[in-house]
């Protein structure tokens, strides 16, 4: 497995990557309609735009995973499903580590992700309440501090 930047034509698979693993990870968390809309050609949309801030993580030439940081904080960081374990998300969060990444948001109720980051050294800053796709949420803002 390694890490490269992201090609604009990679926005295509990791349109993908995006759609199954936000499915995968919020099954339990949103609703069914809001999971449809949130498919790969609107990630395709919105990596139109940032596909040159990401990072890939790929497996024999094939993305498996991916990074979006803005202004040090984690706004995505997404594992295909069937490549959770093989360290890619790992490798992707200590990458964004290492280039300034300190704070990061999650649903208060994706349990995995938040062992995920615990486990790696980020703190618990605050809960609380927004909006999310028309109704209010609860998420957890996390941070690491310097090392």
């Amino acid at each position: 497995m390694k890490l490269r930047a992201a090609s604009e034509a990679d926005v295509p698979a990791l349109a993908h990557v995006a759609e199954r693993s936000y499915r995968s990870a919020f099954a339990d968390i949103l609703e069914e309609e809001v999971l449809t809309r949130r498919d790969a050609a609107f990630f395709a949309m919105r990596f139109a735009e940032t596909w040159d801030r990401l990072v890939v993580a790929e497996d024999e030439g094939n993305p498996i995973g991916f990074l979006l940081v803005t202004d040090n904080h984690i706004d995505m960081l997404f594992v295909d499903p069937p490549a959770i374990g093989m360290g890619a998300g790992s490798r992707l969060l200590q990458f964004a580590e290492q280039n300034g990444a300190r704070t990061l948001e999650c649903f208060r109720h994706n349990h995995a992700a938040r062992r995920f980051y615990e486990r790696h050294g980020w703190r618990l800053d605050r809960e609380y309440d927004r909006d999310f796709a028309g109704r209010s949420r609860s998420f957890v803002f996390y941070m690491k501090d310097d090392a």
